[in-house]
């Protein structure tokens, strides 16, 4: 595994020690690695703690339903911050953070294209908990009032032509054609990417290449 990511989950155990939990944000813009820097730092920080001690918490699990989104005239920009349903994300942070109990979280399925409830679970057992998302480090309403809830903020910069390069895979994967791809980055990704890289406050730790080459900097 790479070693910037051992030195990360080193850093992270060594933060949570004593503590019922311990909350990191992960925050980038679409296609930066997130999911990637997630699973490799639960897999990093329960080998060094010899125990399941990492609990997931995607953003994305609180996608409003497109069928919420076509009802608002807001289906094109699904994946824009205002699409998200960002008190019940912060509701359930904040039930996470209180620790004590299991908590059931939304899972989103990109097969799908739809969130399913109740598909993740952050037991007792998980003193660190990852959560994940685009506009986690927004410093704009309402986003910027989930600050308090995190113990420790990373940031991932990646740069544009290698995202761009990124999500037309990844729509291409999920069976968009060339033009469709390029149209849909044009009209909804590009603008999510740069509101992200305009709006985002600094992270206690940023990763400033593609994980997991990337090197880490506080």
């Amino acid at each position: 595994m790479n070693a910037e990511i051992e030195g990360l989950a080193r850093r992270i155990l060594a933060a949570a020690t004593g503590r019922d939990r311990f909350i990191v944000a992960i925050a980038g813009p679409p296609a930066s690695g997130k999911s990637t820097l997630v699973d490799d730092l639960k897999r990093a920080i329960d080998d060094a703690a010899g125990m399941d001690c990492v609990g997931l918490f995607p953003m994305d699990g609180f996608h409003f339903d497109d069928a919420v989104l076509t009802a608002r005239g807001e289906r094109a920009r699904k994946g824009a911050a205002f699409t998200f349903d960002v008190a019940g994300y912060a509701a359930a942070l904040k039930r996470i953070r209180a620790g004590g109990e299991e908590v059931a979280v939304p899972i989103f399925d990109r097969s799908l294209e739809l969130s399913r409830a109740a598909a993740g679970i952050i037991g007792p057992q998980h003193r660190v908990v990852l959560t994940e998302g685009n506009y986690l480090l927004l410093d704009e309403a309402p986003w910027a009032a989930l600050g308090p809830l995190y113990d420790l903020t990373v940031r991932l910069a990646v740069p544009e032509p290698v995202l761009m390069e990124r999500l037309t895979r990844r729509w291409h994967d999920h069976g968009k054609n060339g033009a469709s791809a390029a149209a849909w980055i044009a009209s909804n990704d590009l603008p999510n990417i740069r509101h992200v890289l305009a709006r985002s406050r600094p992270a206690d730790i940023t990763l400033t290449d593609p994980p997991p080459a990337g090197g880490v900097s506080a």
